[in-house]
């Protein structure tokens, strides 16, 4: 089982990989692959839940979703993505919901999207043993704030600001860190300063590790980032396979006499 531990290791050794993964299935096959992290992130409000951000995903949501996931995991580390307004209004609440993620769902740590007013809840959060994940650049429950998803740190001050982040959550316990849609010439800078392995995203070669929603990854997304590469043509396989079902119950071949079958001790029925 990887730990936090076994991650952090790995920051300027051998490269980290994550995915997010929504669902049993899914999970298992990310975990054969010998993914190192699952992500069970709140991009599940666009990927699975039909919505156009991830603000309206609740605790309730992540909590369902991080449980199948957990059961379905066995050797990669699962991290619980913390929604919107879950955390970072109350200390109390933030620790309730981070640590029901733990508790009750099987979840290995959290991810937080941060700012400075997640520096102290990140502390507070390690200290009484639930790790964190910070993620700083693009932050989507931010969309309204950005009017987007435009990239992050594209200037001097913003960068600083960034960099200053991260060292922030590095001080306060965060056991990695993700980097959105950034300047991969800072993302390289952070991961340098860092001894707190940085995952990427949109971030360039430079980061630790890297990681991509799931549905992006194997082609399953009907539009993908443009940071992001599809390794499989998903869609399409399901596209052609219920066409082939439409097709085959209209037409009468399925189910086919292999696909039923009739009981001797019926005919009294008839």
């Amino acid at each position: 089982m990887t730990t936090v531990r076994d991650v952090s290791a790995k920051a300027g050794d051998e490269p980290i990989t994550m995915l997010t993964a929504y669902d049993a299935p899914t999970a298992d096959i990310v975990d054969d692959a010998g993914v190192d992290i699952i992500l069970v992130g709140d991009s599940l409000g666009n990927t699975s839940l039909g919505h156009d951000t991830t603000l309206p995903v609740t605790v309730d949501d992540m909590a369902r979703h991080v449980g199948a996931v957990s059961r379905a995991t066995d050797d990669a580390l699962v991290v619980a993505d913390m929604p919107f307004l879950s955390f970072g209004v109350d200390e109390a609440a933030s620790i309730e919901n981070a640590g029901r993620m733990l508790k009750e769902e099987g979840a290995d740590a959290v991810k937080l999207e941060c700012g400075p007013h997640t520096v102290d809840l990140t502390e507070k959060l390690v200290q009484l043993g639930i790790p964190v994940m910070a993620h700083l650049g693009l932050t989507p429950q931010h969309v309204n704030q950005y009017g987007g998803y435009p990239r992050q740190g594209t200037d001097q001050a913003a960068a600083e600001q960034i960099l200053d982040l991260a060292r922030g959550h590095e001080a306060a316990g965060a056991f990695s860190l993700v980097l959105e849609h950034i300047p991969s010439n800072l993302a390289a800078e952070v991961t340098a300063e860092l001894e707190t392995p940085t995952i990427g995203i949109g971030a360039g070669p430079e980061c630790d590790g890297q990681v991509l929603v799931v549905d992006d990854a194997v082609g399953l997304s009907e539009w993908s980032p443009s940071f992001a590469k599809q390794f499989g043509s998903v869609r399409e396989e399901m596209e052609s396979a219920v066409d082939d079902y439409v097709e085959a119950v209209e037409s009468g071949s399925f189910p086919a006499d292999e696909h039923s079958h009739e009981s001797a001790d019926l005919d009294e029925i008839y």
